[in-house]
């Protein structure tokens, strides 16, 4: 005779209530999954499917009944958990973002800004770009099974019911916005140096030959390479992509 108790529920719904809710909020949180654009369906249903897949590769699952503080507690922990992984990735996509920005305030292209509807603020053309690049390179470059991977990977540093203090202190957000600026520079280098030297050239020239109105040449020129220097170096950008993904993903494994 089956008996349906509270107990027998919480055994049966906690090995899967736990990786869906964290998984659930990594999703929201996640860049391109979190636009409007993206039914709450399809992340919940996303969510739920990876939940069940990933039974053979978790650990097992304290049971813990669902009207309980340590239910509440838990529940609260996978949220903040979940979110810190989509937004870890959401640094990487904004270091993207950065280098459009600087390379577009070398080319010129900065004053073209338009409303960006995912951010709900204002982008340049070149930031857009870097963007959308960074979205098509997070699938070649096999960036959602790496996130999946993290996904499972943090319920063995971050077991449920631990406390929230040893992951903030491993996951070390702060840190974060370092990763922004030193990924950005590192994609932008390349053309900023270049647009730097193309600089130097037009100001000789405007000195060696100042008849011409060089402020009437610069703009096309310095465009003109500036987009050359883009086609040219748009294949480099999948490496500090990939090890920066590789690294933020490498927080929620395992702690040596």
């Amino acid at each position: 005779m089956l008996v349906f108790d509270e107990a027998a529920i919480a055994q049966w719904l906690n090995p899967l209530l736990w990786p869906f809710l964290r998984t659930l909020a990594m999703l929201t949180a996640l860049p391109v999954f979190s636009q409007r654009a993206v039914p709450i369906r399809v992340r919940v249903g996303l969510a739920f499917f990876i939940a069940i897949s990933a039974q053979a590769s978790l650990p097992v699952l304290p049971v813990l009944l669902l009207d309980s503080p340590a239910a509440i507690a838990a529940v609260i922990q996978q949220v903040v958990i979940g979110i810190a992984i989509g937004f870890s990735v959401r640094v990487v996509f904004s270091a993207l973002e950065f280098a459009g920005e600087l390379v577009g305030l070398q080319m010129g292209l900065n004053f073209a800004g338009f409303f960006d509807p995912s951010t709900g603020g204002q982008a340049t053309a070149t930031s857009r770009f870097f963007g959308t690049m960074a979205a098509f390179l997070f699938i070649i470059t096999n960036g959602h099974l790496l996130l999946i991977q993290a996904v499972v990977q943090s319920f063995h540093s971050f077991p449920v019911g631990s406390g929230l203090s040893d992951f903030l202190h491993a996951a070390a957000a702060p840190k974060w916005g370092a990763e922004v600026f030193r990924v950005g520079l590192w994609v932008a280098l390349p053309l900023i140096t270049m647009l730097l030297f193309v600089n130097l050239v037009l100001g000789v020239i405007s000195r060696v030959a100042p008849q011409i109105n060089i402020f009437a040449m610069g703009f096309p020129v310095t465009l003109g390479v500036g987009l050359l220097g883009l086609v040219l170096t748009l294949p480099l950008m999948q490496t500090p992509f990939a090890l920066a993904l590789e690294r933020m993903l490498t927080m929620f494994g395992p702690q040596g």
